[in-house]
């Protein structure tokens, strides 16, 4: 009697493991962009870090120096938006979301600083502003490609909320007492912001639950400036 002949065809596997190479050599692609796009932000985190130190007369420097990182970012972000847009958005974001996080937020605070010299400081940059900044889409549901997700803006927000807080504390050691006053009605209208939404990323809703603790923060400053009678009077 003849052995009966294999009933699984080998080219399956061969066309499955084609289809591993091709996912390996994708994820390799976006790696690479990704640690680029990383040191970037470290860099730019650095430079606009610079604000805790820097008088206010003299912040021009430090946003010069920030937009120019900030547009560094933008290019890489713009290989990632071309890389990324060749495969499905969901199926990888995760490989970028954080990073992209980290550039939102350095736009925001930039932003917040007084980036652009028509506008005065304090201000809180759009997600259409950020995307127009970076060049990108926003929450795309048309086509699957690259954009910002509105909880990249969101967590990226809240790091901004973080960093102003401690600024208004180091603001008081420069001896700028009208920055504090200014931070915390910030930090006031974006805390009421976020008790409008009904969020349902766990994460995003656990970190926007700390934001009462910035408001706290900032308050407690600006209550010890006006206990040392250090108001500025408008």
């Amino acid at each position: 009697m003849a052995s009966q002949q294999g009933m699984v065809d080998a080219a399956i596997f061969e066309d499955l493991q084609a289809r591993v190479d091709q996912d390996a050599t994708f994820r390799d692609e976006i790696k690479e962009i990704v640690q680029v796009l990383e040191k970037q932000t470290r860099t730019a985190q650095s430079i606009l870090s610079k604000a805790h130190s820097t008088p206010t007369s003299q912040i021009n420097d430090v946003i010069t120096a920030g937009n120019a990182a900030i547009q560094a970012e933008a290019d890489t972000v713009a290989k990632l938006s071309t890389t990324a847009s060749q495969q499905p958005y969901y199926k990888w974001n995760n490989m970028w979301s954080r990073q992209m996080q980290d550039v939102i937020f350095s736009i925001l605070l930039c932003g917040w600083l007084g980036a652009n010299p028509t506008e005065p400081s304090g201000q809180l940059l759009t997600i259409e502003r950020v995307a127009s900044i970076l060049n990108i889409p926003v929450n795309l549901k048309d086509r699957d490609a690259f954009h910002i997700t509105i909880e990249e803006y969101l967590q990226a927000l809240i790091s901004l909320l973080d960093e102003l807080a401690r600024l208004a504390r180091n603001s008081v050691t420069l001896g700028d007492y009208r920055r504090p006053l200014q931070i915390s009605q910030f930090v006031k209208d974006v805390h009421a912001g976020f008790q409008i939404l009904n969020l349902k990323n766990d994460s995003l809703r656990r970190r926007s639950d700390g934001i009462k603790y910035r408001v706290k923060e900032v308050e407690d400053v600006v209550y010890d400036l006006s206990l040392r009678n250090l108001i500025p009077k408008e």
